[in-house]
């Protein structure tokens, strides 16, 4: 499918701060008050749910921008870590169905229904997020101690039955999302500190706080139940590495060369997870270019964007992914069902192959460069007899030559005059190697 819409969106998005962080008292950047006194700031946070009230959201309105811009799933935070539901569950009153949220009372205040109800009729895969720890609930920050850092503030060892009803809390949870909400394709859990303590290693342990407890939420036991309830689902417990971890997810980055096991890359369109009134955008062409590296290289890319307090996209947003649709609809081809081939890269060109050998080779344009230039040498592309090259959104075969064991490909000036698309330009080459 390789590409997916990801959304971050709660009551935060009411002050366009970053989602959940500020309530965490670790002193990192993304953790920044506004107000001086911490228990004030969390009361007034909290609150936010009384005012949350997206009366412009339209479900449908999303699910036909992303399919317009080529989306294949969606990933969507049904709770974050500081606990607030975008579900009706049952287990909690934080959220976004309980009478004092003034949005309880709309068709679709069950935001995470409505969500994948009108994605999965788009053709949509889903996918639930799920934060793993749970700043709101009393068996995770239990308030009779203080909140040092994003971990649980007690050890679990110690008071192990208040441990125990924290288990049963998130397992709960994840059985509502697996039971009640059709068919879910990703189950897409967050919060990788939460994790037994065997498996913190020296890489993790640079970013899982200060006190490593043993936060062990027996995910063996979440994964038979969510399978059970929902076949083929495809767990992701980042970074967690192991047999719940089906694939990694790199974050606001792409890796440099291609990694030997299943991955996506999650990123954001803007700066932010969440929303940010202030937040600029990735331009188009950059969007494009990093969809075009992370499918050659085998991977998925994850693109997420806050959506604003009142139920609506950014505008600058929507313009993004319409541009993204006018590229896909051209150069689809290219990027969906596609797996990886080496070299890759080759100077200002990615490669993607398809199973039955087709070889697409994908010029990616300069920001200055709105023309495809007249000739595309590829040393790395060996023809043989028969070989036949096209490019996507043009009708005609093209010219080609050989130079040594390569190929050289000749663009029309019709073409070259008249792109079928901007910012990258598609070609695809039949009964040829790599070589």
């Amino acid at each position: 499918m390789k590409f997916g819409f990801m959304m971050h969106w709660g009551p935060y998005s009411q002050w366009g701060v970053v989602e959940s962080w500020s309530i965490c008292s670790e002193d990192v950047p993304w953790c920044r008050r506004n107000i001086d006194n911490y228990v004030d700031y969390v009361k007034a946070y909290e609150n936010l749910k009384t005012t949350f009230n997206p009366v412009e959201f339209d479900p449908e309105s999303w699910a036909n921008l992303a399919k317009e811009a080529g989306m294949k799933y969606l990933v969507f935070t049904t709770k974050h870590h500081d606990g607030f539901c975008m579900f009706d569950t049952k287990l909690t009153d934080y959220k976004i169905t309980d009478p004092a949220c003034p949005f309880h009372k709309n068709t679709k205040a069950d935001i995470t229904g409505a969500l994948f109800e009108a994605f999965r009729a788009e053709g949509f895969k889903v996918g639930a997020y799920f934060s793993k720890p749970d700043w709101h609930s009393d068996d995770y920050w239990w308030p009779y101690f203080a909140t040092p850092d994003r971990n649980v503030n007690y050890d679990p060892e110690k008071y192990p039955e208040r441990w125990q009803r924290f288990k049963d809390y998130t397992y709960g949870q994840i059985e509502e999302l697996m039971t009640n909400y059709g068919k879910v394709d990703i189950l897409w859990l967050d919060g990788g500190w939460v994790r037994p303590k065997e498996t913190v290693d020296d890489e993790s342990r640079a970013w899982l706080g200060s006190e490593q407890y043993n936060q062990d939420i027996d995910m063996p036991k979440i994964a038979a139940m969510a399978r059970s309830k929902q076949p083929g689902l495809i767990i992701v417990d980042r970074t967690v590495t192991g047999k719940y971890e089906n694939y990694r997810t790199p974050e606001q980055h792409v890796p440099q060369e291609p990694p030997d096991y299943p991955w996506e890359t999650c990123m954001t369109m803007g700066g932010s997870w969440s929303y940010n009134p202030r937040d600029r955008y990735k331009p188009t062409r950059q969007i494009i270019h990093l969809l075009v590296d992370i499918v050659a290289k085998g991977g998925n890319y994850l693109l997420n964007v806050g959506p604003g307090p009142n139920g609506e996209l950014p505008p600058d947003a929507i313009n993004r992914m319409k541009e993204i649709g006018e590229w896909m609809k051209v150069n689809g081809e290219a990027i969906y069902n596609t797996r990886p081939i080496p070299p890759y890269k080759e100077g200002k060109t990615c490669l993607t192959s398809l199973k039955d050998g087709s070889i697409f080779v994908i010029y990616l344009a300069d920001e200055n460069e709105s023309n495809p230039p007249k000739k595309i040498l590829l040393s790395s592309v060996q023809p043989l007899a028969g070989t036949t090259v096209t490019m996507l959104g043009h009708d005609h075969s093209l010219k080609w030559k050989n130079i040594g064991k390569g190929i050289l490909i000749e663009v029309p000036e019709e073409v070259v005059k008249n792109p079928p698309c901007r910012y990258a330009w598609a070609f695809k080459i039949s009964g040829a190697v790599v070589d």
